[in-house]
């Protein structure tokens, strides 16, 4: 059974290779459906895109933390001079004052920065890396399909006689057989990319919002929109004090 298994396995890789270079020197025939081709081109270029936009907003999160953590200990050394310098204690205080207050709402805009890079993170690297690895069966079965196709033709055109005919009879059933796992494969490719894309759709209106809301609040100043957009979205912060990793950490 086990010889049988490796036999198979070794007749469809030789299939395949002979099909694969077939077709990239010009020699072979090719099945293409364009219109679903293209749309997993520009999976693949939308996926880079991301993997993009999700490599600069964990750079920013990782700025907006080293600078919350620099307010944090500017504010510890105004409060201590504010104590220790009667002459200068109210004006070292309401700084101290100050960076305590960007404090918070650097660690409020940190919440939705972190969250905005949690669903692009689940989005590219989980959502679309499904329909891709459909696609990868997809594109196999593909090949394979191309392959027993050929290899269906060239019996066909050679002699009729009683051992080319058995195995003309074994070349159809194992072409039927890729055939119907080629046009399965390709139909659920075609219904993930749809999904995906109502999905992307979806998930991208709702962080973009929360990004555009977020960054706007913190960098105006306003600290009650800023709180509001974590509110509206359902993120919640840890409780001040408590003993929480780091936001990048997190990631």
């Amino acid at each position: 059974e086990k010889f049988d298994i490796v036999k198979k396995w070794g007749i469809n890789t030789y299939k395949c290779t002979k099909q694969l270079l077939s077709e990239r020197f010009g020699r072979g025939s090719r099945t293409v459906d364009l219109e679903l081709e293209t749309q997993i081109e520009l999976l693949r270029e939308t996926k880079r895109k991301y993997e993009s936009v999700l490599h600069l907003a964990r750079a920013l999160t990782a700025h907006l933390y080293s600078l919350v953590q620099t307010q944090h200990a500017l504010g510890d050394a105004f409060a201590d001079l504010s104590q220790k310098s009667p002459e200068l204690q109210e004006e070292f205080g309401y700084n101290a004052e100050t960076q305590k207050l960007l404090c918070k709402n650097g660690e409020t805009l940190l919440g939705a920065v972190n969250f905005f890079v949690s669903s692009i993170n689940t989005l590219v690297n989980k959502t679309m890396e499904d329909t891709l690895m459909t696609v990868k069966q997809y594109e196999t079965a593909r090949l394979e399909y191309d392959a027993y196709r050929t290899d269906l033709e060239e019996l066909s055109m050679g002699p009729r006689d009683a051992s080319a005919v058995s195995r003309l009879d074994t070349a159809q059933s194992q072409f039927q057989s890729h055939k119907d796992k080629y046009e399965k494969l390709r139909a659920d490719v075609a219904i993930k990319l749809k999904f995906l894309e109502e999905n992307k759709i979806k998930v991208m209106h709702k962080q973009l919002l929360l990004f555009h809301n977020a960054i706007s609040a913190y960098f105006a100043g306003n600290q009650q929109q800023l709180e509001q957009t974590l509110k509206q979205f359902n993120i919640k912060l840890k409780t001040p004090g408590a003993e929480k990793p780091s936001w990048l950490e997190e990631q």
